[in-house]
């Protein structure tokens, strides 16, 4: 053996006979397993949660619709009701309404409802959203999607489903319109 590399090794002896840093050293080789796992259960939280918050904010949004209240009032249009889905989906702040997309559609049966599919992150158009709210006893059906951005890199392969790295969460409410009156409420002489 070389003179030379005499040093070299004993000192690469010495390093690998040390027990001083073993902790550290098992720790940098799970690390990067345990951080991509931490950050992936956030991720996916946060997707759950977007989806909870949609659903729940459509619902409510959808009442006024179901019971006519928008359309004898007048504010029965598509910008309203991202509005009313928006406000109850605050925690997006100002995000929401750039990313949500409402679709409103009016039905003559159920059956013809079920037929109808609905538009999944590869066939996604925005273009081809409708605002037909109905009128009393129509059967409406309103779907909302909201665009979230995926963050995590490793999940991404598994929850994107639109494109630029973007989920595509949706929400539907279906339901016959309530027998409103098209006239609006006249004002009682007490």
């Amino acid at each position: 053996m070389p003179r030379a590399a005499r040093p070299l090794i004993q000192t690469l002896r010495s390093f690998l006979r040390a027990r001083q840093g073993a902790t550290a050293v098992e720790f940098a080789f799970i690390a990067g397993p345990l951080l991509m796992l931490i950050f992936g259960v956030l991720e996916l939280a946060m997707v759950f949660m977007v989806a909870t918050t949609l659903e729940g904010a459509t619902a409510a949004a959808a009442r006024p619709l179901r019971t006519g209240e928008m359309q004898t009032s007048g504010t029965a249009n598509k910008t309203e009701f991202t509005k009313a889905v928006c406000a109850r989906m605050s925690w997006l702040g100002a995000t929401c309404a750039d990313n949500l997309q409402v679709d409103v559609r009016t039905y003559d049966d159920f059956t013809s409802l079920r037929d109808d599919p609905a538009m999944t992150g590869g066939n996604f158009n925005p273009a081809q959203t409708c605002w037909s709210p109905g009128g009393p006893t129509d059967i409406v059906l309103v779907r909302t999607y909201y665009s979230w951005s995926i963050f995590t890199p490793l999940l991404s392969k598994a929850l994107v489903n639109a494109p630029g790295d973007k989920r595509l969460v949706s929400a539907v409410e279906a339901f016959r319109n309530e027998p409103y009156s098209d006239a609006p409420p006249t004002k009682a002489n007490c």
